[in-house]
């Protein structure tokens, strides 16, 4: 098993009972100092000081059972805009925002996200109006057919 493996699985009984769920976790095989970057979120955002709790926990846990025994480095964190959309989950609270999506085919899509199933999500293409009953703004995009989607930022 990986040390990502290993992490995940330490990581999830913590989380199991929680409102957080694990979103990425990275790990280095640096023999210098080897890192861990884990990210958390929840359906209303995550805070630091939630953040530096699951963090002691998980450092405890790593410490008694010595799965890094040279020194290292563990950041606990929820991930950044720049951290694409990876989970179903994610989009749910990103309604109402700007998405950036690029499909398995190569085709991009921008929009407001309006909806989310278990299946698709719904893109209303922005800065465009209907001109007629019959055009549509919106884009049904499968989840299945997103290699990337990320928030983007809007300064208004």
């Amino acid at each position: 098993m990986s040390l990502k493996q290993e992490i995940t699985a330490l990581l999830a009984p913590m989380l199991q009972d929680s409102k957080y769920y694990i979103v990425n976790v990275e790990a280095s095989g640096s023999k210098v100092r080897p890192k861990v970057v884990v990210l958390i979120d929840s359906d209303a955002g995550i805070l630091i000081d939630e953040c530096a709790e699951i963090s002691r926990q998980l450092d405890q846990k790593i410490e008694e059972l010595a799965m890094m025994p040279e020194a290292y480095t563990l950041e606990v964190s929820s991930p950044g805009i720049e951290f694409p959309l990876t989970m179903p989950r994610q989009y749910q609270k990103n309604i109402g925002r700007l998405l950036k999506v690029m499909k398995t085919d190569g085709v991009e899509k921008r929009g407001k996200l309006t909806t989310i199933t278990d299946t698709h999500i719904v893109l209303e293409q922005e800065g465009k109006r209907k001109k007629s009953e019959t055009e549509s703004t919106e884009f049904v995009i499968l989840l299945a057919d997103i290699a990337k989607a990320q928030v983007q930022v809007v300064f208004k």
